[in-house]
């Protein structure tokens, strides 16, 4: 019980620290969205963490659908046009430290191709302009690819029961949605866009 105390004004001062930003610099304009540290820890940690290292710079967007989402963070989609886009993710091996939540100051290390644990803690709705894990369908299989709604999608929402699908959401838009609305309107072909569309770098503020 002695513990308590100290834990709830660790909290306390999370609390008081506002939440990261990206700023996604791509070669169609940029875009800025909050990142949800306190609601969602570990995948936060994990995206910052990609950012951070350069992980994401030079990729590209492979999958827009208008009126639905974008999808990005694979890393074979260095090459736009790769066959192998959307099915890559980070090194198994690597790791990054998790700021706030349960697992505060601990190192997760990534496996079974790169993955991370599923955080299904906060209900947050894939809503327009929220970001959100993108995985294969099975448990704990996101790694760095996630998708940006342009649409109400509550049927991936990992609470809602109506599909199977569970994609929990760590950030939302706040500068910029117009671009990322642009970005699910270009020409595809097998929904992967015919004019390569570039994440340049993604920087954390």
């Amino acid at each position: 019980g002695a513990r308590r105390p100290a834990a709830a004004a660790r909290g306390a001062r999370v609390a008081l620290r506002a939440n990261p930003m990206a700023t996604f610099k791509t070669s169609m304009g940029d875009f800025k969205a909050e990142i949800y540290a306190e609601e969602m820890p570990l995948t936060a940690s994990n995206f910052i963490d990609l950012c951070k290292t350069g992980f994401y710079d030079g990729l590209h967007f492979h999958r827009v659908i208008p009126n639905f989402m974008a999808q990005f963070g694979c890393p074979n989609s260095r090459d736009p046009f790769s066959g192998r886009s959307g099915t890559g993710g980070p090194q198994d091996g690597t790791s990054f430290v998790v700021a706030g939540g349960e697992y505060d100051g601990q190192t997760v290390t990534r496996k079974n191709g790169g993955n991370i644990p599923d955080e299904l803690t906060a209900k947050l709705t894939n809503e327009p302009g929220t970001l959100s894990m993108a995985n294969t369908g099975q448990p704990n299989s996101g790694g760095s690819q996630f998708f940006i709604n342009v649409a109400n999608n509550s049927f991936l929402d990992w609470f809602n029961s109506s599909t199977p699908s569970k994609h929990p959401v760590f950030g939302k838009i706040v500068e910029g949605f117009d671009v990322v609305k642009q970005i699910t309107e270009t020409r595809t072909r097998q929904d992967c866009p015919i004019e390569p569309v570039k994440m340049v770098s993604i920087e954390i503020s």
